[in-house]
């Protein structure tokens, strides 16, 4: 029986493994061709495994580009949510709510550098590649995290009607994203190399208080009625 219990431990041990390998390889190659350019062909090969372990583990291409996904927003979803518990356990502020919302990025996307590399990539791939599935999955991998943040944002922020809040949330995340995307752009505007761009903790600081000073800003005196999709 033990050999038995062995022999099984081993099997399960070893087709995580090749999940965890084509994971890897299709998230690469997704990250540097994008989807539609990345062949099945050249992910097997990536991976050194057959397209029937692929099929086994996904089922279709859809699918495994949905994995890619889950493996790495809903990790970093529970740990804002964890850091928004926290927050809401110790007294809230609106700078904390932002930190508990943007370090998670912040930090994965400077972990481990080729990780973080290709989750930037990535995450840039899933809304500019013409893909509505995708879309729609990273809406719903986010929106249980999203509308946590959301109703603590709206009570520290009670000034701010529902739409309006919706559009600030949706220029922070803007704001994050370029952050996370765009070491060529702050050189630019600085002239020079700013060494603290690859370092976390000194890019959620310096975000803060700008984006609080967004978040918490006088309503215009007209705003156009405009709808924003997926917000929230």
């Amino acid at each position: 029986m033990k050999a038995i219990r062995c022999r099984g431990d081993s099997r399960l041990a070893q087709q995580a493994d090749t999940k965890e390998r084509i994971l890897d390889a299709a998230e690469a190659l997704f990250s540097e061709h994008g989807f539609v350019n990345t062949s099945m062909r050249s992910i097997t090969q990536s991976a050194n495994v057959n397209l029937a372990a692929v099929n086994y583990h996904f089922g279709s291409k859809e699918e495994l580009i949905k994995a890619v996904f889950a493996r790495r927003l809903l990790p970093l979803n529970e740990e804002r949510i964890r850091r928004l518990d926290d927050v809401l356990a110790q007294g809230v502020t609106l700078e904390r709510l932002l930190e508990a919302f943007i370090a998670p990025h912040l930090e994965l996307s400077q972990d481990h550098e080729e990780v973080g590399d290709r989750f930037v990539r990535l995450i840039g791939r899933g809304y500019t590649d013409h893909a509505e599935f995708l879309r729609d999955h990273i809406h719903q991998l986010n929106k249980p995290c999203v509308a946590r943040f959301k109703e603590a944002f709206a009570a520290e922020l009670p000034h701010l009607p529902r739409k309006e809040l919706s559009w600030r949330l949706h220029f922070l995340v803007g704001a994050v994203a370029h952050t996370m995307a765009g070491p060529d752009m702050i050189r630019l505007m600085a002239g020079r190399r700013i060494s603290d761009h690859g370092n976390a903790q000194a890019l959620v600081q310096r975000l803060i208080p700008f984006l609080a000073a967004g978040l918490q800003a006088p309503l215009p005196e007209s705003l156009p009625d405009l709808e924003l999709r997926h917000a929230g």
